[in-house]
């Protein structure tokens, strides 16, 4: 069942290095997402439904003046909602970048949503630092994962 939420809502991203489709996950954040090398590259963990997620898919300008440090805040924001469960990102080498949002409940991603600071920098990111975007919203009723043991080796490794 898909939920509809007013546009203009975009989650904070960053640009992630390539090659290859890079994910990265760190809820919650322990600082910028510029900070890649201390923490490892997993996706969100799955968590009981229901639960909402926010898909932020975007292509950004040239021009990323002050994009960083905006986006460092928002982390910073969106961690204290109760009921932010954390985020995932991709980016491709043509610039398409996606950030999935996870919350607990509507009532968290209302609450982000509405962030007076979150609302400026949205407002910014619209003038500035996106060509394009959209966003979705859904409500998740199924969600499994799955983690490799760390003592198990694939067969093409040894």
């Amino acid at each position: 069942m898909v939920e509809h939420a007013p546009s203009g809502d975009p989650l904070t991203m960053s640009r992630m290095p390539w090659p290859a489709l890079v994910r990265r996950s760190r809820p919650p954040y322990s600082g910028g997402m510029s900070d890649r090398s201390e923490a490892p590259v997993t996706p969100v963990e799955a968590f009981q439904p229901p639960y909402y997620v926010a898909v932020f898919t975007t292509v950004r300008t040239q021009d990323q003046s002050g994009y960083s440090e905006t986006n460092a805040r928002m982390e910073d924001l969106v961690r204290d909602i109760p009921g932010y469960l954390g985020m995932d990102h991709a980016q491709t080498p043509g610039g398409l970048g996606i950030t999935v949002g996870y919350f607990r409940d509507a009532d968290a991603l209302t609450e982000w949503r509405n962030n007076t600071e979150h609302r400026a920098a949205q407002k910014r990111g619209r003038a500035e630092w996106y060509r394009s975007y959209t966003l979705h919203v859904a409500k998740v009723e199924r969600s499994q994962g799955f983690t490799r043991p760390q003592d198990q080796q694939s067969p093409a490794t040894g």
